[in-house]
């Protein structure tokens, strides 16, 4: 067997899909090389992604991943694959990203003896607040593997809200003294400015991956309302539909819904610095288990006030009445309330939009996050 010949300190990310390493992780990869290690990605790539990522100097491992399998057969083939990957590569430090690669590259990880190893867990997800007896069962199983993924001691657990960090320990699952709080990915302030208002009609969006669970349905409907109200205002939503997660909606329901008018979907955009210049308000009515949500740090960063929902990890980052508005889960009425309470103050907005910049330069920079990601990385090591 082939063996990658040991230089520096070597710092493997396993990610399941190379995009969200490159949104959320990258910063994180970056600084560590900058500390002296040797970064290496072990993910699933599309089409020019593997050499985008490997000219910044960090390594690439394609993976066969299933993101939507969890049968029994894809998850062993899984398990397999980073079992193999992981005996070979022999990193010092292991940092598994998202809920299927903590699952199996944390057993992978166990099976194979390694012990320095970082299960980073960006919310609880859908598994973990889904109902019905299937969704039990399924907690369970996602309970037990977190449970055999975890070496205590050895294992640092990364969460992005101090709720998620309780929710495990209630159940047992991780010591508390192994929990570490990173509050999200961060946002570059130069990249993501504060600018003033854009002129014209008002522009409310939601920029996300278009799942059941972020909410859209209840942002169409609520702007419906406020459309019979006769509020003058657009309203945006901003992504794709997720073809790995059998919980997206899809295009032929996105496309109906901007054929009715209601509502605008403007698809996939990268340049989301763009998206929240040219916007007056952010709204993510999640019902997910989110970590602390990407896009709300940025658009606080853009000093846009945000209307959300009152969940972990999003009132993280909302403090309601003073950077934006807290509502109810699945609640289109209030939701449709509060967007419209912003849109007939101008003068709020600026207020809101100007306190929620001040808290991201605090507490949310891609500096501070990355260097509290790298002391864990130097406490495994220590």
């Amino acid at each position: 067997m082939e063996v990658i010949p040991r230089m520096r300190k070597r710092l493997l990310f396993v990610v399941n899909v190379a995009w969200f390493f490159t949104s959320h992780r990258l910063p994180v990869a970056l600084l560590a090389k900058e500390a002296g290690f040797e970064v290496h990605l072990a993910a699933v790539f599309e089409l020019g992604e593997r050499a985008r990522i490997e000219s910044l100097g960090i390594r690439t491992h394609p993976m066969r991943f299933s993101r939507a399998g969890a049968g029994p057969f894809e998850l062993l083939r899984d398990l397999w694959h980073l079992r193999s990957l992981l005996r070979r590569f022999r990193s010092d430090v292991v940092h598994l990203v998202t809920l299927k690669p903590v699952l199996v590259g944390g057993l992978a990880a166990r099976l194979v003896g390694m012990r320095r190893v970082v299960l980073a867990i960006p919310g609880r997800g859908s598994v973990f607040l889904a109902r019905g007896l299937l969704a039990s069962f399924r907690r369970w199983c996602a309970l037990l593997a977190y449970r055999w993924a975890y070496v205590p001691g050895s294992t640092k657990i990364i969460v992005q809200n101090a709720e998620d960090g309780e929710y495990f320990v209630h159940r047992g699952v991780f010591r508390r003294d192994d929990i570490r709080l990173v509050r999200g990915s961060g946002v570059d302030l130069a990249h993501f400015r504060a600018s003033p208002e854009p002129a014209g009609i008002p522009i409310v969006v939601l920029a996300s991956r278009m799942l059941h669970e972020k909410g859209v349905s209840d942002f169409v409907a609520a702007a419906n309302l406020l459309k019979k109200r006769g509020l003058h205002a657009r309203f945006a939503l901003v992504g794709e539909p997720d073809a790995g997660n059998p919980r997206s909606h899809t295009r032929a329901e996105l496309e109906s819904w901007a054929q009715a008018g209601a509502v605008e979907w403007w698809g996939f955009r990268a340049d989301m610095d763009t998206v929240l210049a040219d916007c007056h308000i952010v709204c993510l009515p999640s019902y997910y288990g989110e970590g602390v949500p990407k896009v709300l740090i940025e658009a606080a960063a853009a000093a846009r006030p945000i209307v959300t929902t009152d969940i972990p990890g999003c009132r993280d980052i909302v403090r309601d009445g003073w950077n934006g508005v807290l509502v109810p889960t699945r609640q289109p009425v209030a939701l449709a309330d509060a967007i419209a309470r912003l849109l007939s103050s101008p003068e709020l907005r600026l207020v809101m939009g100007q306190r929620g910049r001040v808290l991201v330069e605090l507490e949310f920079t891609t500096q501070r996050v990355a260097g509290q990601t790298l002391a864990v990385y130097e406490e495994l090591l220590a």
